[in-house]
């Protein structure tokens, strides 16, 4: 049996996949699950690193994830984004734990992000972590549509990796609106599925509360003008968030709610 499976979901990345998947040529196995409303050449992209690539529907990463794992034969899986790829410590460490039958079913792995192109060593970023490494066939991802984690098997305990992964997150403000238009859709979907209502300290405070929180309790004003901006447009997501779970219930009310599938 080989050792390891990266996978990667593709769309619309056809400019940064390339580092991500030169940063894991070592696996034995690079899984690209495209998503066929991709409109630039980002699958012949993958197909120059590897044979693994399928077309299938898209409707959340969870979701996608948790199609793609059962159809994975290594002993490990790890997961990457597109816009994230491996640091050279990172690559080592993850080969000998691997091959070590001692190793832990499952690993978080310390990522460092960069904002608008510098690398954002405040505002709660500095603590990044994401279980990205685990065994298989030991772990499936919540059904959710956003901000989904993935779950283990008898909730071992999990092991962390120091060696960092970097996550280029955004480059510029048309990235970050076509991120946060999605993410807080599904965000709002998962909470209006759970009953939850948008109260007026959701929308009046909770944007303020994550502003001083990533700003000045995690140091976000060190990181100059663009810890300023991220904290400012964190702080509009969450507002964007509780806004549009309002507007879910305003509709609900008129049976006008349709949700995108989970």
């Amino acid at each position: 049996m080989q050792d390891l499976t990266v996978l990667v979901l593709v769309r619309d990345v056809e400019e940064i996949l390339p580092r991500c998947l030169q940063s894991v040529a070592w696996a034995d196995d690079i899984f690209c699950v495209v998503d066929p409303r991709s409109k630039d050449q980002s699958a012949d992209v993958a197909r120059k690193y590897t044979d693994h690539v399928v077309d299938h529907e898209f409707f959340n990463p969870g979701h996608q994830r948790n199609w793609a794992i059962p159809q994975i034969e290594t002993e490990w899986t790890l997961v990457l984004d597109s816009d994230e790829w491996v640091s050279d410590p990172l690559a080592k460490r993850i080969q000998a734990l691997v091959r070590d039958s001692n190793s832990v079913d499952a690993y978080s792995i310390k990522r460092d992000n960069y904002f608008f192109g510098k690398l954002i060593r405040h505002c709660g970023w500095h603590r990044d972590y994401n279980l990205r490494l685990f065994r298989t066939n030991k772990g499936r991802y919540q059904r959710k549509r956003a901000h989904e984690k993935i779950l283990i098997e008898g909730d071992p305990p999990i092991a962390s990796i120091r060696q960092p992964m970097f996550h280029d997150s955004y480059r510029s403000f048309s990235e970050y609106y076509i991120g946060i238009e999605r993410f807080s859709t599904w965000g709002a979907e998962d909470l209006y599925e759970k009953g939850r209502h948008a109260s007026f300290a959701d929308l009046a405070l909770r944007p303020l509360i994550r502003f001083f929180k990533m700003y000045v309790l995690r140091h976000g004003f060190l990181d100059g003008y663009h810890g300023l901006v991220l904290c400012g447009l964190a702080a509009c997501s969450v507002f964007l968030k509780y806004a549009k779970l309002w507007n879910l219930w305003r509709l609900d009310k008129e049976g006008k709610v349709e949700l995108s599938k989970n």
